[in-house]
């Protein structure tokens, strides 16, 4: 009843309910002989081809995870393509607008600290937050290789369900693309939570789903998707929280935050050569992907690469913070803030 499944299936309600209505009911409406049992049928003509539009319309967009260790999976996705984060939104552009990680970062310019960057990676925000007292922590002992290799310090291994941090100890936690992936996620809000003082802010950086607009504006783009996901046999990718996408906002709201802004941006990742579409392909989370449907993958989106060729990639910001009573899974909890 609510979202795109009312937007898509409300119109065809109207159109199909008042074309059997007028069919069936039209000459006793008309008669003036209408009795109770009229509108019931007339309000059953609208029902029916409402729930049937909503039932197709979702069955074709839910998608299930399949039943795989994701915390293994990640460890091993991360050991084997260690900084393909960075490395594929490093690339991504937004007309004038800031690329991906200073788009992420810039509501915490002018935050001194401590900064958390949960699940790091490679620690891309490192040098965009210079000046604050900033430390990033991440399961990956391949990503935090690369992160230190290149000076980006301080780093901690360890879960993000399980943080080594005090109390109300930060005063920003910046998450950028990790919290699709993490599980179990209310356990690691949970945790953000505790971390972060009354008043400290999160910034999330997660993926976006491609709005219908989109779909007519950039059709090259939308082809190019519907290529990969055709030859790996997918609808979409296999997120492990698809809630922690769009619906962002509505869970951090959930678990105690205030919403301060939920943005989207449409970003384009160019796809050039074979080179770039490897690059895309490797990108992706594809449990239970076998090596086969991945090489079909890169051989389709390589033989549709090509100068000026760019694939969408939307994403949302949400920024929230910690007030100083919050309402959450657990009731209403005080919070103070302590001298550190």
């Amino acid at each position: 009843m609510r979202g795109r499944t009312a937007a898509k299936a409300l119109p065809v309600a109207a159109v199909v309910g008042t074309v059997l209505s007028l069919v069936n009911q039209g000459s006793v409406i008309a008669s003036g002989a209408t009795t109770p049992g009229t509108w019931v049928r007339v309000a059953v003509n609208y029902l029916v081809p409402f729930l049937v539009a909503s039932i197709g319309y979702l069955s074709g967009r839910r998608v299930r995870a399949p039943a795989i260790d994701w915390p293994r999976y990640l460890a091993d996705y991360h050991r084997d393509r260690p900084a393909i984060t960075e490395r594929l939104l490093t690339r991504a552009v937004s007309g004038r607008h800031a690329a991906p990680y200073p788009w992420t970062v810039e509501p915490l310019r002018d935050t001194p600290g401590p900064i958390l960057d949960l699940a790091c990676g490679s620690a891309p925000t490192r040098a965009l937050l210079g000046g604050a007292q900033w430390f990033g922590i991440d399961a990956s002992a391949s990503e935090l290789a690369v992160a230190a290799a290149v000076g980006r310090e301080p780093l901690a291994r360890a879960r993000a369900d399980a943080l080594p941090l005090a109390d109300g100890s930060v005063d920003a936690v910046c998450a950028a693309m990790c919290l699709q992936v993490l599980i179990p996620l209310d356990a690691v809000l949970v945790e953000v939570r505790r971390v972060l003082r009354p008043g400290g802010t999160v910034t999330a950086l997660v993926p976006s789903r491609l709005i219908p607009s989109e779909l007519w504006r950039h059709p090259s783009g939308v082809i190019g998707w519907v290529r990969v996901l055709r030859a790996l046999g997918i609808r979409s990718e296999p997120w492990p929280n698809p809630q922690a996408r769009d619906g962002l906002a509505e869970l951090l709201q959930a678990h105690g935050f205030t919403v301060d802004s939920n943005q989207r941006r449409l970003f384009r990742l160019a796809v050039a050569d074979p080179t770039d579409a490897a690059l895309m392909i490797d990108g992706l989370y594809l449990p239970g992907a076998d090596s086969e449907s991945v090489a079909r993958a890169k051989r389709a989106l390589s033989s549709w690469a090509g100068p000026g060729r760019w694939l969408p990639l939307p994403l949302r910001r949400v920024v929230a913070h910690l007030p100083h009573s919050f309402t959450g899974t657990g009731g209403t909890v005080a919070t103070h803030r302590q001298d550190r």
